[in-house]
């Protein structure tokens, strides 16, 4: 494992992002897919200056709460190198990492192969084993039935649905966001009944 690497699964390495072009060329490509794009901007692309001004300075922002860390981590194939997107696993609060919010966005390539949920499963346990984490949360809108599955595997449940304030629907949005969440208790008592 190299100095940027953050977390290793068996097909996964998850690393800070770099002000290096390569890393704007990844995002602006990842949210130029309309279908990437369409639970969260109706599948309209991301500007390359939106990318570059804004969301690539977000991705590299680094909290307190998690001893300096990142919130952000692009994802790339071990096997590879290959970018499949990034995970998010960022403190609600900057100064603490009691709740976090995990999420995740993949190119569509790397869709259905269960790397979303190996992603999320891998964050999950090294924020409850060694970040301090005390509960995670996730979420999306309610008809983004792949995201809730995902969610569920990574061993979260149903939280709660409810309505944002967007500043422009989009089509599903009628239906709500819905949040599902896991305690440190609940993961260790369901990591119990696996072993």
């Amino acid at each position: 494992m190299d100095a940027r690497t953050f977390l290793e699964t068996e097909r996964l390495r998850l690393r800070a992002f770099t002000d290096a072009p390569a890393d704007e060329d990844r995002l602006v490509a990842l949210d130029g897919d309309p279908e990437v794009m369409r639970y969260l901007s109706g599948g309209r692309p991301t500007p390359r200056e939106e990318v570059r001004d804004r969301v690539l300075p977000r991705l590299q922002r680094r909290y307190a709460g998690l001893g300096g860390l990142p919130g952000y981590w692009a994802a790339e194939e071990r096997a590879t190198g290959s970018f499949l997107g990034w995970f998010e696993f960022r403190p609600l609060a900057d100064d603490s990492a009691a709740v976090v919010e995990l999420g995740y966005r993949l190119n569509r390539a790397a869709w259905g192969r269960g790397y979303a949920t190996e992603g999320s499963r891998a964050l999950v346990r090294r924020g409850f084993t060694e970040l301090g984490v005390e509960r995670v949360i996730a979420v999306t809108m309610a008809v983004n039935a792949r995201s809730r599955r995902v969610m569920e595997k990574a061993g979260l449940a149903y939280a709660r649905t409810f309505f944002a304030d967007w500043p422009e629907a989009i089509e599903g949005s009628e239906h709500g966001e819905v949040e599902y969440a896991v305690t440190r208790g609940e993961w260790g008592h369901r990591q119990e009944h696996l072993s």
